[in-house]
């Protein structure tokens, strides 16, 4: 065992090799949104202090904020009791975690039994991904 990468171990892994991530605004509590990661991508977070995840429709490390500049700067790193959902606690550089350019990726609320869109697309996201 590596004493450097012990951390890593503690981790109940999925059968894919992921672990649920749960990434919540430092300075407010609120929840930007959630994503996977492996254990290259949470290595990566940890050593670059950024939020990097793993994308499972693109089947690749997914730096965030790589294409739109909308970084999430690691503040501080959390695992729950059962060792198997993380909790990223980020700073949201831009303003917006969601590739729909709201400020976060839980903008539809259930109402009278249909979901409505309740929060402002911030940036039109054509004007944001190449």
């Amino acid at each position: 065992m590596n004493v450097l990468t012990d951390w890593l171990e503690q981790i109940a892994w999925d059968k894919q090799g992921l672990v649920p991530v749960i990434t919540q605004e430092a300075s407010t509590g609120q929840v930007l949104m959630f994503a996977w990661m492996n254990r290259e991508a949470l290595q990566l977070t940890v050593t670059e202090k950024r939020a990097v995840y793993w994308s499972r429709s693109r089947n690749k490390l997914w730096f965030k904020g790589e294409e739109s500049g909308h970084v999430q700067q690691l503040k501080d790193i959390r695992l729950d009791c059962d060792n198997d959902v993380i909790l990223l606690k980020v700073e949201q550089l831009g303003g917006i975690a969601c590739h729909t350019g709201r400020h976060h990726c839980f903008f539809q609320q259930l109402q009278d039994n249909q979901w409505v869109t309740v929060e402002p697309v911030k940036k039109d996201p054509q004007t944001i991904y190449r």
